[in-house]
């Protein structure tokens, strides 16, 4: 899977205001710099970029997010910059600055990905979940976190450091340490897979730390399977080379569940309605020639779409919840439509063409 296919999988649930322009706009714009021409890292514009990403990082080692971190340098106080793993924040800056140092050997970029790296590494529990941030803190920031991409792409940039000439700058050591958290993200994903009545179904947006059982975040995300962030999940399954029987059943069990909710026969239309908050009035229309959506929150063990306020009180039916949640948040989505059509079937005949090894764990 390439970077680009990454970073959509990474912003394909990042659902503020939402539409794709938006998720990329709230993100940073180090995203932008990583597929320049390798001279292009030694120039000037390279470096005023990376000063100003360099003023961002915080003293625990990562970046904030919702901030243009490429753009302008920093003139705060870094001690008052929060560094999170939450909406794209770090792994982009860290690809850029890994760049530069590749391109330049400047010692500043070495140190500041060293660190960098580190506040990846040392947030990852043991069992191979990360949370938010580092250090984890409280409430639902403490869960083991899917949400809106997060472990996957924390989990595919220790991948890119353990693998890629770009990163033979890093100790051995530390290269060794990002297989290893690499593996341990895949036996976390395994472990979290919920399960009803036996079967396997796919995954809440987050999980519990300790036991792995779903949980719920802000209050009108509630406990449920996700059709949104389960596709970046079974991406990384995807990606375990010589996946294992369980790795595959995973895989295999994940999409037979997106493919089983998926909703036929409705579109989402925005009303203009100036009297309502954001300006327009959120619907659900049948259509019948509409090609089917998927609900971000699924009631576990009914598969029933379900939504809510701000209350956590849970409803069947958009119609149900005011204007300021309906029309703020992105409930339907088209999020495993590619997953189902084409890359699943990709990586079945890929397997096909090439029996799977069979180690004693779950085999990366």
């Amino acid at each position: 899977m390439n970077l680009k296919r990454i970073i959509s999988v990474a912003v394909c649930c990042a659902c503020l205001s939402w539409t794709a322009t938006t998720a990329l706009a709230a993100s940073t714009s180090a995203r932008q710099l990583l597929n320049k021409p390798p001279d292009w890292y030694k120039s000037d514009e390279a470096a005023k970029a990376a000063a100003a990403v360099l003023s961002y990082q915080a003293l625990s080692g990562g970046w904030p997010k919702n901030v243009d971190t490429a753009a302008a340098p920093y003139d705060g106080d870094r001690s008052q910059l929060e560094a999170t793993y939450d909406n794209s924040a770090t792994t982009d800056e860290l690809r850029f600055i890994a760049r530069m140092y590749d391109a330049t050997k400047d010692e500043r970029y070495h140190q500041s990905f060293v660190k960098g790296l580190e506040y990846v590494l040392t947030g990852q529990y043991p069992n191979g979940g990360w949370p938010q941030s580092n250090p984890p803190g409280q409430g639902y920031a403490r869960y083991i976190t899917f949400n809106d991409g997060a472990m996957a792409r924390l989990m595919f940039f220790v991948r890119e450091v353990a693998r890629e000439d770009t990163y033979d700058f890093v100790p051995a050591d530390k290269r060794r340490a990002c297989k290893e958290a690499w593996d341990k993200g895949v036996d976390c994903i395994l472990k979290c897979q919920i399960k009803v009545d036996g079967k396997l179904t796919a995954w809440c947006a987050q999980h519990d730390e300790k036991d792995f059982s779903p949980r719920p975040a802000r209050t009108f995300e509630l406990v449920s399977i996700s059709g949104c962030e389960t596709v970046g999940i079974v991406h990384a399954l995807m990606n375990v080379e010589n996946p294992s029987p369980e790795v595959v059943r995973s895989v295999d069990a994940a999409v037979e569940w997106l493919d089983a909710v998926k909703i036929p026969g409705i579109r989402i239309e925005d009303k203009p309605d100036p009297d309502r908050i954001k300006g327009y009035h959120r619907i659900v229309l049948s259509d019948p020639a509409a090609e089917p959506m998927w609900a971000r929150f699924y009631e576990i063990g009914t598969n029933r779409p379900i939504f809510s306020d701000r209350d956590s009180v849970k409803k069947y039916d958009l119609a149900e919840i005011g204007d300021e949640r309906r029309n703020g948040y992105k409930w339907y989505g088209y999020w495993p439509k590619n997953l189902i059509a084409k890359e699943y079937p990709e990586w079945k005949a890929k397997l096909a063409g090439a029996p799977t090894s069979q180690p004693s764990s779950s085999g990366r």
